[in-house]
């Protein structure tokens, strides 16, 4: 008690406009995520059709939670 807050070490470059974010970085042969979460509460979803998606152009990989799963991440709660 009676310390103030001093907050995080790089606020203060963040608010500023001298810090940089994920989004402000390029990198060669740099890749984009993208999720698509169903649009139904509590639903069971039972399959997932892949191909259209892998058929896209620029498409590297697509994974489902079957995917991430099998890689030992734990699904997020609703």
């Amino acid at each position: 008690m009676g310390a103030g807050f001093k907050g995080r070490r790089e606020d203060l470059r963040l608010v500023t406009g001298q810090g940089k974010y994920t989004s402000d970085w390029n990198l060669p042969g740099q890749l984009y995520g993208s999720f698509l979460r169903s649009d139904r509460a509590h639903a069971e979803i039972v399959s997932v059709n892949t191909a259209p998606a892998l058929a896209s152009s620029g498409v590297v990989a697509v994974f489902t939670g079957a995917d991430t799963a099998k890689a030992g991440f734990k699904s997020t709660p609703q």
